[in-house]
C-alpha cells in the first residue's frame, strides 16, 4: 500500500515521533496507519498515541440529572462559533433538549427531534427557529440517558460533560456523602478520561492487542521470549491502571485507587456502592472544524 508525505505528517501528529521514523514505520507496515502506530510503540518511539484529528467544534457539552437524582442525561449541541455557544438563548435551547430526554427517553436524536417540548412545539420545530433566530447552524450532535442512581458534571462552562450510574440504596444514595463521591467520581472521569469501568469490560481483542505490543517492545529490550509472558503481565496492570477507571489513582487522593476510595465512602455511609456504567463527552470531539482563510477571503473580494 503506497503512502504519501501527507501519512507521514498525519502519524507524526499521531504520535509525536520523528519524520524519519514514521517514515520507517509506514514502509515496514506497507503504508497501514494503524500497523505503522504498533511498529512504533513496539520499537518503544510512541509511548502514547495522541487523539490526532480531534479538532474542537463550537457548542457545549451538558449533563443534568432529574431532581431525584434517579435519571440523568449527557448530550452536545454544536454551534458555528463560540459566541452563540456562549449564548444564554443557545443554552436554554440545551437545558430544553436535555429535559426532554428526561422526560421522553428518545432512542436517538432522530426520535428526539419528533419529541415535544413542555410548551408543546417539537424539539425540530425549536431548532429550526433557533437556527433562524441565530443565524447560525446548530446540530444535535448526540446524547446518552441513564436510569437509575446517576452524578452528572460539566467542565469548564461546557468542555466537557459528564455522567455516572451507580449501584446503591437509595438509603446511601439521599446522604450528602454520596452526592461529593458521586461528584468526585464525576470530576475523575472528565479530568483523566478513562475508558472502561473496569477491566471486565474492556475487549478481549484489546486486551490481546495491548499483549503483544508489550510483548514486543520487551523483545526489542533483549529480554529472552521465554520471559516476556511474565513480564507482560506486570506491564498489562499499568495498562488497565490507565484504561479503567476503577484501577485509576483518584485525582484527590493519589495513595488511593477509585476502587478504593469507592470502598471507603461505602463503608463510611453504612451500605456498598458499585460504578456501574459512565459517559463522558468533550465538545467537538472528532469534529473537523472549519478553518477560514481571511487573507482568501481580502483577496477574493478584491479581484
Amino acid at each position: 500500500m503506497a503512502f504519501t508525505a501527507k501519512d507521514v505528517a498525519a502519524l507524526r501528529a499521531k504520535t509525536s515521533c520523528g519524520m524519519m521514523d514514521c517514515k520507517k514505520a509506514l514502509d515496514a507496515a506497507d503504508g497501514d496507519m494503524d500497523k505503522a502506530v504498533d511498529f512504533l510503540r513496539e520499537k518503544g518511539l510512541a509511548a502514547a498515541v495522541k487523539k490526532a484529528g480531534r479538532v474542537a467544534a463550537e457548542g457545549i457539552a451538558y449533563a443534568a440529572t432529574n431532581e431525584e437524582g434517579t435519571s440523568g442525561v449527557v448530550m452536545e449541541v454544536n454551534s458555528e462559533t463560540d459566541f452563540v455557544a456562549k449564548n444564554a438563548e443557545f443554552r436554554s435551547f440545551v437545558k430544553t433538549c436535555a429535559d426532554t430526554v428526561l422526560a421522553d427517553s428518545p432512542a436517538d436524536v432522530d426520535a428526539l427531534l419528533q419529541c415535544k417540548t413542555a410548551g408543546g412545539e417539537t424539539i425540530d420545530a425549536l431548532l429550526k427557529e433557533k437556527i433562524l433566530k441565530i443565524g447560525e447552524n446548530i446540530k444535535i450532535r448526540r446524547f446518552r440517558k441513564f436510569d437509575g442512581t446517576v452524578g452528572a458534571y460539566i467542565h469548564a462552562e461546557g468542555k466537557i460533560g459528564v455522567l455516572v450510574k451507580f449501584e446503591t440504596s437509595p438509603e446511601v444514595a439521599a446522604k450528602p456523602g454520596f452526592k461529593e463521591y458521586a461528584k468526585d467520581i464525576c470530576m475523575q472521569v472528565a479530568a483523566i478520561a478513562p475508558q472502561y469501568v473496569d477491566e471486565t469490560h474492556v475487549p478481549a481483542d484489546v486486551v490481546a492487542h495491548e499483549k503483544e505490543i508489550l510483548r514486543q517492545q520487551i523483545i526489542e529490550s533483549g529480554k529472552p521470549a521465554a520471559i516476556a509472558e511474565k513480564i507482560v503481565q506486570g506491564r498489562l496492570r499499568k495498562f488497565f491502571e490507565e484504561v479503567c477507571l476503577v484501577d485509576q489513582a483518584f485525582i484527590k487522593e493519589d495513595k488511593l485507587s477509585i476502587e478504593q476510595y469507592t470502598e471507603q465512602v461505602a463503608k463510611d455511609l453504612g451500605g456498598s456502592i458499585r460504578i456501574v456504567d459512565f459517559e463522558r463527552f468533550e465538545r467537538g470531539e472528532g469534529i473537523e472544524k472549519r478553518k477560514d482563510n481571511f487573507a482568501e477571503e481580502i483577496a477574493s473580494l478584491v479581484k
